[in-house]
């Protein structure tokens, strides 16, 4: 069962974090100003849409970099995830964290970290060269020709 606790935990050591506090109490995590997770609470709407399926208790939402990924982790464990027709078409997931562990908290959060984070700092963070950038090779300096004598 995860927590707000394990949420901040886990972004707080992604680099270039932030977490940001709305009026209303909740919090939005981005990257270099662009959000990734949010605290969602269910609005009337979707109580409306889900009906007696609507879970209770804290809801993370959570970009995705694609609708396929969306698509897979709706259907690995819809005790865990799942969605509301205000995000129909979008790149993102609801998390019922008291259903989820900490250990997939933990991937689903630095996937939706990754969809946001500028290349480089991903590619650094992964250990990797971004793609399409390669490492500055060093130029040789031309060799003057000694004149013949």
């Amino acid at each position: 069962m995860a927590t707000w606790r394990d949420v901040r935990r886990i972004v707080s050591a992604l680099p270039e974090t932030a977490e940001k506090t709305h009026a209303g109490g909740t919090a939005t995590w981005m990257v270099r100003g662009k959000s990734f997770a949010w605290e969602r609470p269910l609005r009337r709407s979707d109580f409306e849409a889900l009906g007696a399926a609507a879970p209770s208790g804290a809801i993370l939402g959570i970009r995705t970099p694609d609708l396929e990924l969306k698509d897979a982790l709706l259907g690995s464990d819809p005790g865990v995830f799942f969605t509301t027709p205000h995000f129909d078409g979008y790149p993102a997931i609801l998390v019922v964290l008291s259903n989820i562990t900490s250990a997939s908290l933990r991937e689903v959060l630095v996937e939706g970290w990754l969809t946001r984070a500028p290349e480089r700092v991903a590619a650094a963070f992964l250990g990797k060269e971004p793609v399409g950038k390669k490492k500055p090779v060093a130029k040789k300096r031309p060799v003057a020709k000694k004149k013949a004598r």
